[in-house]
């Protein structure tokens, strides 16, 4: 067997900082170009929802900057949080992006070290393992070009880096169609939320008389009401006096960036806070099947849906996010997420906004939005029909998460000792 080399990540990669982008020049235009900065670089991936923009015209003029199919992303500020280290790498069909300041990006400059095992390498446990203790600086932990340069590891011949990369990545094409499946399983749930609440298409409508309402004609057994009355929880949570420093161990409080919508969250900046100050807490604690509101800040009235153990078994929230949930009546909590997830519904909770210097929306606010009440029945047969898509939605978001977890115990396996070819096979 080809002897394995004592390596230094330095000796095979080129490492390259990104630009400081000025942030009164970001875009808001669609069509513009994705910047990849700290908090959109989460375990694996890049959050590409919250990305912000730069000018399309500019493209050229930062070709140094541009990333790649097949790049490696670490993040060189607070480069770990409590999920993990925050790396990601560019897939094919990715948008066109630009690197931004205070991340890196990671490129093989050998013939002897795939890029794909690359990836693989600053993944592994191992780098974590070597970055965590290294990160200096009490507000903003920091780790510089030069250390991430400096990792050692053991690196395999060519040929058993390959196969271990295809083995590897075998489990993140999983993950992906995964969520490709929960993608689908979201657009059916809201579609149909739609076409029985928007539309008032559903079984049995054609049937059904109609009345007038303040928001127009609704099925005669139906009510117009404000959304209080169908609440048995508003809430917003806290954190310790004078902020929260960086622990290694607690329990996670979840803030409004945290919040990405159904079977998603975003671990990036997310903060622990110590078990004897969760066990004090009277609200803001989470339990299974909580709605979560983003309430301060430019993205109020994001929305997600925590339940099944997903994100955490325990958790909590922050004073900066709401948790809702419905008293299970005519208003079900499938259904209270999904009218939350109408256009005209996010439309309504913005408008409740009345600081234009901090965004923001209180408890009034929330409670005094009107929506559409069904009649008990029709409540329940939603319910009944819609749960099978929103529990495998939660389902499919573990199973990525045990995979994520599997990949990384056989990642330690593969990388901390030789093997051959053979043992791949």
């Amino acid at each position: 067997m080809p002897p394995y080399i004592n390596a230094r990540l330095q000796d095979f990669v080129d490492l390259l900082p990104g630009f400081a982008f000025k942030s009164h020049n970001f875009s808001e235009d669609i069509g513009d170009i994705a910047l990849v900065k700290g908090e959109n670089v989460s375990q694996g991936s890049i959050l590409w929802g919250i990305s912000k923009k730069w000018l399309a015209s500019d493209w050229d003029k930062f070709e140094k900057y541009q990333l790649s199919s097949g790049d490696v992303i670490l993040a060189m500020d607070r480069p770990w949080v409590p999920a993990g280290l925050k790396w990601a790498y560019i897939r094919e069909g990715d948008p066109r992006a630009l690197l931004v300041q205070r991340c890196c990006r990671l490129r093989s400059k050998s013939v002897e070290l795939d890029q794909t095992f690359l990836r693989f390498i600053i993944a592994s446990p191992a780098f974590e393992a070597y970055i965590k203790p290294i990160t200096t600086g009490v507000n903003v932990p920091h780790i510089s070009g030069a250390q991430i340069l400096d990792f050692e590891f053991l690196l395999p011949p060519i040929d058993i880096q390959m196969k271990v990369a295809h083995m590897l990545a075998a489990y993140d094409d999983l993950i992906e169609n995964n969520l490709r499946r929960m993608e689908v399983l979201e657009k059916i749930s809201k579609n149909t939320y739609h076409e029985w609440f928007v539309n008032f298409r559903f079984p049995g409508s054609e049937n059904i008389s109609f009345k007038n309402s303040s928001l127009g004609q609704i099925p005669v057994s139906w009510d117009i009401d404000k959304l209080e009355n169908h609440l048995s929880k508003l809430e917003s949570g806290k954190r310790p006096k004078g902020g929260i420093t960086e622990i290694s161990s607690g329990i996670p409080s979840i803030g409004a960036e945290s919040i990405e919508g159904i079977g998603k969250h975003n671990f990036v900046t997310e903060k622990l806070i110590p078990l004897e100050f969760f066990e004090s807490m009277n609200k803001g604690v989470v339990e299974d099947g909580d709605v979560a509101i983003y309430k301060d800040g430019a993205y109020i009235g994001k929305s997600t849906y925590y339940r099944d153990g997903f994100p955490y078994e325990k958790c909590c929230v922050n004073e900066h996010v709401f948790l809702l949930r419905s008293n299970n009546d005519r208003l079900r909590q499938n259904a209270l997420y999904l009218w939350l997830q109408e256009r005209e519904t996010v439309h309504a909770i913005r408008s409740t906004n009345a600081n234009a210097a901090q965004p923001g929306i209180n408890k009034q606010g929330i409670n005094g939005l009107t929506l559409i009440i069904p009649d008990l029945s029709t409540s329940k047969k939603f319910d009944e029909l819609i749960e099978p898509f929103i529990g495998e939605i939660i389902n499919l978001a573990k199973q990525n998460s045990n995979l994520r977890h599997t990949r990384d115990l056989l990642l330690l396996k593969l990388l901390s000792s030789p093997i051959s070819v053979g043992d791949l096979a």
